[in-house]
């Protein structure tokens, strides 16, 4: 019997070895389709425009610098710099509204019982399904009316009011996760629910909190239909508004500048995501109880 199995042992391990090779090749092939954009764009950013759009190569045979160089130009006398601080500015106040009071309403949700609480929860995750298109013109109606226009506050009063009901859920999900013996000793050491909320769940919800704040950062440091609908001063404009600028009233665009701008606003993004990924997966490898 045991002569009998020993030629199978040969053909399983080639066919273990056959597979893994495949499955090696295929990730290796879905690998090269995920990072030609980057490779291409990366390439675009040292070629000169004509080069471009006409030019087949994926990377530049002579790299050019002037792309790079020319951005400390400034677009129209606007420096570069300008756009890149009210993005950051942009995405901080969003990261801290959205952070501070999707937070304290998912405690409130998780947390505390009170009538009504499933109806305004159940209608809160209905938001979710209202187009944003829909609130766009009422919205925007409002904020000319109370002559808040082409500033930031249109574009973050609504992350200090928890309207990012994803992330409302998200915060919900995983602080009803946590043992109700914690608040109950709260409770037992005369904590109200304010400082339950800020030195105990707060704490320990803290990799939800941090994928909301690397979402977050990373949706206002992209927006473009905020801005461009809000803001109309190009002093004012974040990144996604100063790339349209590249391209002038005929319809010629500096696509070289424009790439290599794009490249160079990809590393804020990245920066903050490697800063904080870190926390994230501590986190999400802990049980969520500190000793």
């Amino acid at each position: 019997m045991t002569s009998a199995t020993r030629p199978a042992l040969p053909a399983a391990s080639e066919r273990r070895r056959s597979g893994s090779i495949a499955w090696h090749v295929g990730a290796l092939a879905v690998l090269a389709v995920v990072l030609y954009p980057v490779i291409w764009v990366v390439g675009a950013s040292f070629k000169p425009s004509k080069d471009i759009i006409a030019g087949l190569d994926l990377l530049p045979a002579e790299p050019v610098w002037e792309n790079f160089s020319g951005l400390a130009d400034g677009i129209s006398g606007i420096s570069i710099s300008s756009f890149f601080w009210n993005s950051l500015v942009y995405a901080v106040l969003a990261v801290a509204g959205v952070v501070l009071s999707s937070s304290l309403t998912a405690y409130a949700f998780a947390k505390i019982r009170f009538a009504g609480r499933n109806l305004l929860f159940t209608l809160m995750i209905g938001t979710l399904l209202l187009p944003y298109h829909v609130l766009l013109i009422p919205q925007y109606v409002l904020f000319r009316n109370l002559e808040l226009t082409d500033t930031l506050v249109p574009l973050v009063a609504g992350k200090f009011l928890a309207t990012e009901a994803f992330f409302v859920f998200l915060m919900v999900q995983f602080m009803r996760g946590l043992p109700r013996e914690l608040d109950e000793a709260a409770r037992l050491d005369g904590c109200g629910h304010l400082r339950t909320y800020w030195s105990i769940v707060l704490p320990l919800s803290r990799p939800a909190i941090i994928t909301s704040a690397i979402f977050t950062f990373i949706n206002a440091w992209n927006d473009f239909m905020g801005p461009l609908i809000y803001l109309n001063t190009p002093e004012k404009y974040t990144v996604s508004l100063g790339l349209m600028m590249f391209r002038d009233q005929e319809g010629i665009s500096d696509y070289g500048s424009m790439i290599a701008m794009s490249l160079v606003a990809l590393v804020p993004v990245i920066a903050f995501f490697m800063a904080f990924q870190r926390y994230l997966i501590d986190g999400m490898a802990t049980s969520g109880l500190k000793g």
